[in-house]
């Protein structure tokens, strides 16, 4: 069975057990050089109730299932509901609340694949598990996450920032850090940092 190399980030959880979020992404090349077709899950969760929720892609420790699944042109957005009444199920409902497992990532077997260059496209895959994991989100979520902050007049953080240079604008880790460092006084936590400040350092990092 194969798993994506990266997690989706978790969009809501409550007390009773219920959790969302993001699945699956399609369209964006992951870290092992793979893209998800979008319609690629399609016929794998039509008519099903229901798929196994894991912990970490471990067979032997299901949390729960589930349960509603809504396929668009970005990707998969599933709900489900942990296992309250489980020690497993109590201790990773714990984990995502504080964050210390933001994500989630499928177990698949590719049923349609195909070369582009150095990238497999992934046409069809069979679902078999969503896990929880403690892999950082999805590069889409992050350049989002970081979109969203500038437009909302707010600022990322150093290393929201670090990882934003990696991944949407293809430094390398070193590269980014050097730059994440210089960009410092314009970001979160800093008391003279302002949005339109940073605006104008990406601008002039373009140039």
């Amino acid at each position: 069975m194969n798993q994506l190399s990266y997690g989706f980030e978790i969009k809501q959880i409550d007390e009773a057990g219920y959790i969302a979020g993001v699945a699956a992404g399609y369209g964006n090349v992951d870290h092992g050089n793979d893209r998800i077709i979008p319609g690629a899950l399609t016929k794998s969760i039509m008519g099903r109730s229901h798929v196994p929720m894991l912990l970490f892609h471990d067979q032997k420790r299901p949390i729960g299932a589930w349960g509603k699944f809504n396929e668009g042109q970005d990707g998969l957005a599933v709900e489900g509901r942990i296992a309250m009444k489980t020690r497993a199920g109590q201790e990773a409902h714990a984990l995502a609340e504080a964050k210390a497992l933001p994500g989630l990532s499928i177990g698949y077997n590719p049923l349609i694949k195909r070369m582009q260059g150095k990238v497999r496209e992934l046409v069809e895959l069979a679902l078999h598990e969503i896990s929880l994991v403690t892999i950082p989100m999805n590069d889409r979520t992050l350049i989002t996450n970081v979109k969203e902050l500038l437009d909302g007049g707010n600022l990322p953080s150093v290393r929201e920032f670090e990882e934003f240079l990696r991944d949407a604008g293809g430094f390398s880790k070193s590269l980014a850090a050097a730059i994440a460092a210089k960009a410092t006084p314009h970001l979160r936590g800093e008391p003279e940092a302002k949005a339109d400040d940073l605006a104008e350092f990406l601008i002039g990092l373009r140039a």
